[in-house]
This record gives structure tokens, C-alpha cells and sequence, in this order.
């Protein structure tokens, strides 16, 4: 079966997300570099339960409604990554971690840049929490949909890390 995706519009630009048969396998960002998440199938627009429920899931996210999300997921990337992935699904709302505390996590303690690069490839944003990722000194690292989408997640969860002008304590 071949994927299929969907547009939807959020306070954060438009965002596509992209499903499998097995459940949802993208939420990327309007301007994602294409080479970031790739896709060994097309993907065309269509109709999927997990595309309804991540888009429903999303809408209520955003309008402060919904702080956990429980739309079937299919991650594609090395066991390493999955485990990195695994591991940003476990952070609560409105709580970040460190690279570190994630290699930590999953029983890598040395694999604090290879957390940060499985970060940068998570195909699942937002969904699969890795702006909840910052740097050991409490900065906010990097991310797929930029400083300021990262910033608007944290304060949208009301994460203890940021100061009210949008900086990490």
C-alpha cells in the first residue's frame, strides 16, 4: 500500500501529515528540507483513520485541549533511533530533557550526539515530543521547525523551563 498524506493548517504553519496501513509515519513542517525524512514510497493524498485522528488530535492539542496523544504510530528509522523516539514519547507535557538525560534513557550514556542527530531526523514532530529536547546548559538546541515554533510548544505546554520572554531558566 502505498502512503497518503494531508495538509493541515496550525498556529505553526501548514503541516502534511503522512500515514502508512500501520498508523501515522510523518508530521512534517511546510518548509521541511526534503532530505531530513525521506520516503521510500509516494505519497498521495487520500484518507486515513490516522491521518482523521492526528489531524483531530492536533486541533485540540493547539487549542490547549490535549496534552497526550494516542493515534497509531509507524516509525521507520534504525533500532537506535526507535529506541531515542521511544524515549521522547515517555517526557510528559509541559517537561523537557536534556540529550543527555535521553542517552541516559536508553542505556547509551556516550550517545548524547547521536541522541541530538535522531532527534534531528524524528519524523513524527510534535507528536513524538522532541521539542521537549534541550541542550545541557538549558539551551533550546536545534529543531526541525525552527527556535521560535520550539519556543511556541513550550509555552503552549507551559513548560517550567522558559522564562515569561520566552527564554530557557
Amino acid at each position: 500500500m502505498s502512503l497518503v498524506f494531508r495538509e493541515i493548517e496550525t498556529p505553526v504553519g501548514r503541516l502534511k501529515l503522512v500515514a502508512s496501513y500501520i498508523g501515522l509515519r510523518a508530521v512534517l513542517w511546510e518548509h521541511d528540507d526534503p532530505l531530513r525524512i525521506r520516503f521510500e514510497e509516494t505519497a498521495q493524498a487520500g484518507r486515513h483513520i490516522a491521518l482523521d485522528t492526528a489531524g483531530i488530535q492536533l486541533a485540540e492539542y493547539f487549542a490547549g485541549k490535549r496534552q497526550h496523544f494516542d493515534v497509531p504510530l509507524d516509525f521507520i528509522g534504525t533500532p537506535f533511533q526507535k529506541k531515542v523516539w521511544a524515549a521522547f514519547l515517555k517526557i510528559p507535557f509541559g517537561e523537557t530533557r536534556t540529550y543527555g538525560e535521553i542517552a541516559r534513557e536508553i542505556d547509551n550514556p556516550g550517545a548524547v550526539r547521536a541522541v541530538g542527530m535522531a532527534c534531528n531526523k524524528n519524523p513524527i514532530s510534535i507528536i513524538a515530543p522532541c521539542h521537549r529536547i534541550v541542550g545541557a546548559g538549558g539551551s533550546l538546541g536545534g529543531f526541525a521547525g525552527g527556535p521560535d515554533v520550539k519556543r511556541y510548544l513550550l509555552k503552549l505546554e507551559g513548560s517550567k523551563q522558559l522564562k515569561p520572554e520566552g527564554q530557557l531558566v
